[in-house]
């Protein structure tokens, strides 16, 4: 008699993805709101250029720890308490850093925050995904992306309405309202049908895949298409290794370039950065940070639009097009910086090109990534593919957000330099995304898994 837990009743699609995607706004309000918080903290703390990219960098450090840590974590207790355990992680560092009287203890509280969000941004699109049907995973995925931009968009505007009182402590705060929200929401969620058939529950497994999927239609293909993956797993559990095997290898290459030209494209520079790339050329605080707020709007209305689209348009095109548009704005951008005197002139501008460098990002790299990373690994390594994807992702944002600060500086690249040197790995990116990158809208996560499998059966032969 296998273990089970209480009966849950029937949850509305609608309820079932608004807090399974909830995690978002967790990882995105902790993104967003050092931007806000940094001009303040530097002003009371005295920062260097190097402790700025320290204190911000600190998140994705302990962002790293936590997806190291989030495919045992998965695989023993599921996707649905990891999230849990990652909200309340995010509870206690925000309570941390919202007191701390020292910035070494400020930096410490943010590496405690990291641990959480990296468990949960590894999980959540995994969760998601194995909750979606096919015909709209991308869109299910892409939600976790909107709700990752709403919380930027959140801290931006509580940065822009404390920002007259400087009350960067109550900025931070702000981020356990979400935490708990999505604490008492999993509360009443089910785990993913996949994680729970795979350790032997399938009447819960079903009558998650019915709340899931709106009704019954399918419902014995479906779970005959989970058993065929387990049975040619042969009952093992996942582990980092396997992400080496011939067949699963070129989809690992896939989640890492994902990752890393995810945070290589520059956005989250701008995400950290921009208020005081602004104050820099000679804006005023509120200013900038009003700045902000139009660039964290036009990051959630373009997410959302990406929604309708990215099932119908695929993937990959969506990738393409969004390297395009960001290496155009990006090189504008330099040529702003490094030719135009008037501040007032400079910043509008600059702010123009910032605006139209989201518009493609979020089209693309932003909604697209984390919405493939957690289609193209099999499910046997899904939980290791997310979290060894998650770790990298990480790393390439604490490099970024520790480097910029430092190449930005007037006495090295400079911040028209930086825009240039972003317009060329944008550049790079587009020509691997075109190589190397497959298309998978419309099938579901079995029919990729034995897609590859096959392909790779037959290359093998040949």
């Amino acid at each position: 008699m296998t273990q089970t837990e209480p009966a849950r009743r029937q949850i509305s699609r609608t309820t079932l993805y608004f807090f399974g995607a909830l995690g978002g706004i967790l990882f995105g309000y902790d993104l967003g709101v050092i931007s806000g918080a940094l001009p303040f903290i530097t002003k009371l703390f005295g920062l260097t250029s190097w402790d700025k990219g320290v204190i911000t960098a600190s998140l994705s450090v302990g962002a790293i720890i936590g997806a190291l840590c989030s495919p045992r974590t998965n695989e023993k207790i599921g996707r649905r308490r990891t999230i849990m355990v990652a909200a309340v992680i995010v509870i206690v560092g925000t309570l941390a850093a919202t007191f701390s009287p020292t910035f070494t203890l400020l930096v410490v509280s943010r590496l405690v925050i990291g641990l959480g969000i990296g468990l949960s941004s590894s999980t959540v699109p995994t969760y998601l995904s194995e909750l979606a049907p096919a015909k709209l995973r991308g869109a299910m995925g892409a939600l976790n992306q909107i709700f990752i931009v709403l919380g930027i968009l959140i801290a931006f505007l509580v940065s822009y309405g404390l920002g007259t009182s400087g009350n960067w402590r109550l900025m931070f705060a702000g981020a356990i309202v979400p935490a708990v929200v999505l604490l008492l929401g999993l509360i009443i969620l089910p785990e993913t049908p996949r994680w729970l058939l795979k350790n032997g529950r399938e009447d819960e497994a079903r009558s998650v895949l019915i709340s899931a999927h709106g009704g019954k239609a399918n419902l014995d293909e479906e779970i005959e298409s989970i058993r065929e993956v387990l049975r040619l797993d042969s009952g093992q559990k996942g582990r980092i290794r396997d992400l080496w095997a011939p067949w699963v290898r070129p989809m690992l290459v896939v989640a890492l370039l994902l990752a890393v030209g995810q945070q290589f494209s520059g956005v989250n520079a701008i995400n950290a950065y921009f208020p005081t790339m602004l104050i820099g050329l000679g804006f005023a605080t509120q200013a900038a940070l009003l700045s902000g707020v139009l660039l964290g709007l036009t990051k959630f209305l373009f997410t959302a639009w990406v929604v309708f689209v990215v099932d119908r348009w695929g993937r990959k095109p969506l990738l393409l097009i969004g390297n395009v548009i960001m290496v155009v704005t990006l090189v504008a951008a330099g040529l702003v910086v490094l030719n135009v005197h008037d501040v007032g002139t400079r910043g509008i501008l600059m702010l123009v090109m910032m605006i139209l460098y989201l518009v493609g990002y979020e089209l693309g790299w932003g909604a697209v990534v984390w919405v493939m990373m957690a289609e193209v690994f099999p499910l046997k390594a899904r939980a290791s593919g997310m979290g060894v994807a998650s770790v990298v992702l990480w790393a390439a944002t604490g490099l970024v957000s520790a480097v910029f600060p430092i190449i930005s500086d007037p006495k090295s690249l400079g911040i028209g330099g930086s825009m240039f040197l972003f317009a060329g790995i944008n550049v790079v990116l587009f020509g691997l995304t075109k190589w190397l990158v497959p298309e998978t809208k419309g099938r579901s996560l079995e029919q990729i898994e034995l897609d590859l499998r096959a392909r790779t059966q037959v290359r093998a032969k040949a």
